[in-house]
């Protein structure tokens, strides 16, 4: 009898929801600073980011037992959003937009909750001999 993989059962759906939750962070940032003069939204590109929490990431060869080991920086995945027309004090939000994309975050996010529920139910099953 073979054990139970996660990450088998539960695909990218864990990853996913993580990431479109920093993803509402900063949609929410952006929405909430949208009167702030000289403020530039900022969005993070989903598929980019899934892509490397999905594939085997770089290591770094330390060549001194002294150095320290890499890691890129949480904000070097937030992109600059190009406006289509920004304002006349700088800043860069559309609400009307940022609230559109935030509203379909948030329903991908649900999406992804409600197929990792639908797993872990039938995980639940399994484990009780159910069908």
């Amino acid at each position: 009898m073979s054990s139970i993989s996660f990450a088998n059962a539960l695909k990218i759906h864990p990853q996913a929801m993580q990431i479109r939750a920093v993803r509402s962070e900063v949609l929410a940032n952006n929405l909430a600073n949208s009167d702030t003069p000289h403020f530039k939204a900022r969005d993070i590109d989903f598929l980019e980011v899934l892509r490397g929490a999905t594939e085997s990431s770089l290591s770094m060869n330390l060549t001194h037992k002294a150095h320290l080991p890499g890691a890129a920086a949480e904000d070097s995945r937030l992109k600059y959003r190009n406006p289509f027309q920004p304002a006349i004090d700088g800043n860069t939000v559309d609400a009307q937009i940022e609230q559109g994309i935030f509203t379909k975050n948030a329903l991908e996010y649900n999406t992804s909750f409600q197929f990792l529920n639908s797993k872990f139910q039938g995980l639940k099953r399994a484990i009780k001999g159910q069908n």
